[in-house]
């Protein structure tokens, strides 16, 4: 084609675009984020439990004394303040706190923090930081690190049934956050109902290994898992039935379960479980 029709071409496609009301595309690029968005979810118990952060690095930087000021309220990240959101009341650190979305900020400190949940979460850093919106503040202690972490980082670790620690961490530092779920006074009572009713299946190895994890009424969990097994003869319920009986002083009755967990963990191939029990009657001989 020639420059003169190449020419004719483009005006009729430009006044195509005009009466069709189609706008050519601008050109775009996205760039990386300096400091990427995280969305962390975990849940502890019954509770769900959801951080949205973003995660600065250090990048040669000096990071606390430094890029983040000792003694000021900080956003606990970059960008938008920290955002945390409990489904149940929980207690940090022993503080009550309530159902619902926070902003979590910090005032970090070279020997103690202060954490600061407040309800100021929908904010740009800690810019329009407002105390009175604070639900709560508490101390806690840094922990130093011998190794650096380049990028700032919140995790969940040491997961219980009713507790989980929340760290954040960054440069050579840990900030240990616990977290408690007020989890066997919501539970208790309904574990009772589902087993003094009349359904026809019952959690009854959930329920026993509930109560002995948990030191509650041995006896009940005893019957519990003598219908568990009744229902099924897993080694792993009666291991479980090895170890409820041991903490009820019964030995030699332990010891007998214990043996045939271990015969039926032979037969499944879980060398773990058979280790397990050879353990238990090492202990209680």
């Amino acid at each position: 084609m020639n420059t003169k029709l190449m020419r004719f071409a483009a005006v009729l496609l430009g006044g195509w675009l005009l009466a069709t009301g189609v706008k050519a595309q601008t050109p775009t690029v996205e760039f990386p984020a300096p400091s990427p968005a995280c969305t962390i979810k975990q849940r502890v118990g019954l509770t769900d439990i959801e951080i949205v952060y973003s995660r600065p690095s250090m990048k040669d930087r000096k990071v606390f004394g430094g890029l983040v000021s000792y003694g000021q309220v900080w956003r606990t990240g970059a960008n938008a303040a920290t955002k945390i959101t409990f489904s149940t009341p929980v207690k940090l650190n022993g503080t009550d706190i309530p159902a619902g979305t926070y902003a979590l900020f910090t005032i970090p400190g070279e020997a103690e923090w202060t954490i600061i949940i407040n309800k100021g979460a929908a904010q740009w850093g800690a810019f329009q930081y407002d105390e009175k919106a604070d639900v709560a503040r508490f101390k806690t202690t840094p922990v130093r690190l011998e190794e650096q972490i380049e990028t700032f980082t919140i995790e969940f670790n040491d997961l219980r049934d009713e507790s989980a620690i929340l760290n954040l961490v960054w440069d050579q530092t840990v900030v240990p956050i616990k977290i408690e779920i007020p989890l066997t006074d919501k539970l208790v009572p309904q574990i009772e109902a589902v087993m003094a009713s009349d359904a026809k299946q019952k959690p009854y190895y959930q329920a026993a290994m509930f109560y002995y994890d948990h030191g509650l009424d041995l006896q009940k969990a005893s019957k519990w898992v003598d219908a568990a097994i009744a229902q099924r003869e897993a080694y792993y319920i009666v291991h479980l039935k090895a170890k409820i009986l041991a903490k009820l002083g019964d030995k030699e009755g332990a010891i007998a379960a214990a043996k045939r967990s271990s015969e039926l963990a032979v037969k499944a191939k879980d060398d773990g479980y058979v280790k397990l029990n050879a353990g238990l009657i090492s202990d209680l001989k």
